[in-house]
């Protein structure tokens, strides 16, 4: 049911008796046209002027009744009933005579040229309209005089006449010629707005005040509008002839215009192709399109941070002497403040509940887990810890559920650059009646052996704390290599490709999953090239240089399950904490789950809509070839996804796409976040997560003096490349997550499920923020106001 209006006035320039004048009348009705009348009353036929079809009141409000009613300034009084909405009289009458006035109505075309690369073109192109009766308007060359139009990044607006008795537009027909010498051209969207129907913008406040909802129903959908949506984001052929119907979102069975949209994605797979480029390792993007490539306002605004940013560390390279103390160290952050910001480990970094936090709110959360019996290869006995354990014995704290470990048995036997050597350590926690994660033992090699101690609290405080350093430094390498280029950077990167080469940008998939892509392929392209190639950062900067972290990168990607390792309350029952009484202080599993959560709703929202039935997905032959695509191994074209839910007959129901879509779009959002935005916080200082230490692991329990430890940390020159790089990737270059710079998605169904999605995520930003009222160290990782949609730095 809709709502109906009507605002009564009296005619400019008549006579006015102020006795007689009536309160403004609204009618509510079930139908949602608005219409006005200068005398109060209703319009006749074929005069009325339609509004939108969006209802005025929601469904099922108490003021949406079937019997209208007149809404006056003194009183709700009965009224009749207008004409239905979607009866012939909602139209203007084809025959009958109309104003001069009406027959000069023009609809509003804006054009929205890509920002891509070469998007703009000298090409003509036209567009014609299509309205439900099979209606057509005559063909509009998009050419303004005097101007150059349809360039890169333009909206352009043109003016096309609407013929008698034209309908609701449902289609739009695009076509372009090969003329000129720059011919091809990427359009974004093309919004029609009817002025016809225009009054329903002139109205808006008062439909906001007595229906703030939005379209949720396609019966709603059914009269005229105001404006029409159709979202293009594509390469428009001059081969073709394309039809578009509004909101631009099909599965392919459905598409009033197969042929192109089929031509166009076997176009798109000779430019979207896989390449090998880590030996035995993942599928990755061969050659970058030019349609990845960073827009230039964001290319400029990234260069202008690293250009800024070097300034500041060449200042204090200037202004210090070598590394002599650790309170040079110090004095870096505490003088400029203001300009690089002060780490928060700088005042605690040698603290043993520092070391435990990092497990649970640090860089990377994802390898503490509850530790249920003592490895064989870690030489721990009770006699070594009974002091730390708060006068339980070894035994009755793992049946307490209070011993957890970090086992990065990964790095075993990792091939480093120059040959150095990389620990491969265990640490034992346990978990005090603070509900602190304290470590208690450490070993830093895998293997049992005299020249392979146990490291305690007990130790010296230096040979102590260069244990904790040691561990620091492994997980580093697996950090970088597995948690966050392994498997987010380069994991995605495939699922990238492959869905370019698959779906369609009319598939809702596609539109659900694009946000999410955005920039992936260049920044991996670019850090490859840069951070993670011979002599680059990595090389230089980690213990494990290109050759190990190439190793660490194909092992990420190999043994990721989407099932298991892509969905965040799976990966925390594995390692055994998904239960907050078991480890309680966990707030990157507090934060993480609700947010999954969200991102689920909305994918099921949307796919729901769209896949009502099973035989929607089975004859869904887009989404079925990428899927099938997404689990070929890489040395036949493929992708090489282990876990994707369905099975040799592809995806069998809703549910199957829905998980693997919010995998997807979780691990390019809340994974790469969490295990990218607090880079600088844990590797600036670095003493507190050293991506490089000088010197081969202890052997012994020595007691080290300052000056020794001094020696194992990177020199000057080194610390301040870690400052600026780590510094650089912690910005947030792109808008927080559900506020998309690029909008795919104008139907209502996607329209109130991205509102809602919002809604819920800002809902979760103030619990976030409410539980680090209470922290002394907050964890803001995963706020929602602060993690983009994208792996896009």
């Amino acid at each position: 049911m809709g709502t109906a209006w009507s605002l009564g006035y009296k005619r400019e320039g008549s006579p006015v008796d102020i006795s007689s004048v009536r309160p403004p009348q609204i009618e509510v009705d079930e139908d949602s046209s608005i219409t006005q009348d200068p005398s109060g009353e209703s319009m006749s036929e074929g005069t009325r002027t339609p509004s939108s079809a969006s209802g005025l009141t929601p469904r099922g409000s108490p003021s949406c009744s079937r019997r209208s009613s007149t809404l006056t300034l003194d009183g709700l009084h009965p009224s009749p009933r207008p004409a239905n909405r979607r009866s012939k009289e909602y139209f203007p009458d084809p025959t009958r005579r109309r104003s001069s006035a009406a027959d000069a109505m023009k609809a509003k075309v804006l054009v929205k040229t890509g920002d891509q690369e070469k998007s703009g073109t000298d090409a003509n192109v036209y567009i014609q309209l299509e309205d439900d009766n099979g209606h057509k308007t005559s063909k509009l060359k998009l050419d303004l005089p005097f101007y150059d139009d349809l360039e890169r990044g333009n909206l352009d607006t043109y003016s096309l006449q609407l013929p008698e008795g034209f309908h609701r537009v449902v289609k739009l027909h695009l076509s372009r010629d090969s003329k000129g010498m720059g011919n091809s051209w990427f359009c974004d969207y093309v919004i029609v707005q009817d002025p016809r129907f225009a009054i329903l913008t002139k109205h808006r406040k008062i439909k906001k005040t007595l229906a703030p909802g939005v379209i949720t129903s396609a019966e709603d959908l059914e009269g005229p509008k105001a404006e029409y949506y159709f979202p293009i984001h594509r390469w428009v052929s001059h081969s073709h002839q394309y039809e578009f119907e509004e909101f631009g979102c099909s599965l392919p069975q459905f598409d009033c215009c197969p042929t192109p949209r089929k031509e166009d994605l076997e176009e798109k797979r000779n430019v979207y192709k896989y390449c090998i480029k880590i030996p035995g390792g993942p599928a990755q993007v061969d050659k970058l399109p030019s349609d990845e490539k960073f827009s230039d306002e964001y290319f400029w605004t990234f260069a202008g941070e690293k250009a800024k940013l070097i300034t500041q560390t060449k200042f204090v390279s200037w202004s210090t002497t070598k590394w002599n103390s650790f309170n040079n160290f110090v004095k870096v952050f505490k003088n400029f403040k203001q300009s690089l910001g002060e780490p928060p480990c700088v005042d605690v970094w040698t603290e043993d509940r520092w070391f435990g936090l990092q497990r649970v709110m640090g860089t990377n959360c994802v390898v503490i887990e509850l530790c249920k019996e003592i490895p064989n290869n870690l030489d721990v006995t009770n006699d070594i810890v009974e002091n730390f354990l708060e006068g339980l014995s070894l035994e009755e704290a793992l049946e307490q559920n209070r011993i957890f470990i970090c086992n990065l048995k990964l790095l075993d036997g990792l091939q480093c650059k120059d040959d150095r050597v990389l620990c491969a350590p265990m640490v034992l926690f346990f978990l005090n009646d603070k509900k602190d994660l304290m470590p208690v033992a450490i070993q830093l090699m895998q293997s049992k052996g005299p020249d392979n101690p146990v490291f305690t609290p007990d130790d010296p405080p230096n040979t102590w704390l260069v244990a904790k350093m040691y561990y620091n430094n492994a997980e580093a390498q697996h950090h970088q290599g597995i948690t966050h280029l392994g498997r987010t950077h380069i994991l995605m990167e495939g699922l990238c490709v492959c869905t370019h080469r698959n779906l369609s940008p009319s598939h809702p998939l596609f539109k659900l999953l694009a946000p999410h892509f955005l920039y992936l392929l260049a920044i991996n392209y670019r850090g490859l090239e840069k951070l993670v190639s011979l002599g680059g950062w990595v090389d230089r900067c980690m213990t494990q240089g290109v050759k190990g972290i190439f190793t660490l990168i194909s092992l990420a990607v190999s043994s990721w399950q989407a099932d298991k390792d892509g969905v965040p309350e799976e990966e925390l029952r594995q390692r055994g904490v998904l239960d907050p009484k078991i480890l309680p202080n966990y707030p990157y599993r507090d934060d993480i789950i609700p947010l999954y959560a969200a991102l689920k709703k909305y994918v099921t929202t949307v796919l729901e809509h769209h896949y009502d039935t099973p035989t929607k997905i089975v004859e869904d032959f887009e989404l079925q070839r990428w899927r099938q695509e997404m689990v070929t191994p890489t040395d036949k074209q493929g992708v090489g996804m282990s876990g994707v839910p369905g099975d040799h007959n592809g995806f069998t129901n809703v549910s199957q796409v829905i998980d693997i879509t919010t995998t997807i779009i979780a691990t390019c959002s809340l994974g790469h976040a969490s295990s990218n935005f607090q880079q600088y916080a844990e590797y600036a200082f670095v003493p507190n997560y050293p991506g490089i230490l000088m010197e081969p692991p202890p052997t012994v329990k020595k007691d080290y003096t300052e000056q020794e430890m001094l020696a194992l940390l990177p020199n000057k020159c080194m610390t301040l490349d870690i400052v600026l790089i780590t510094k650089l990737l912690s910005k947030r270059g792109t808008k927080s997550l559900g506020d998309f710079e690029m909008q795919y998605m104008y139907d209502p169904v996607g329209v109130q499920a991205a509102q809602e999605l919002r809604t819920n995520l800002a809902k979760i930003s103030l619990e976030i923020k409410m539980r680090n009222l209470d922290r002394e160290f907050k964890y803001e990782t995963l706020d929602p106001e602060f993690v983009p949609n994208s792996i896009s730095v």
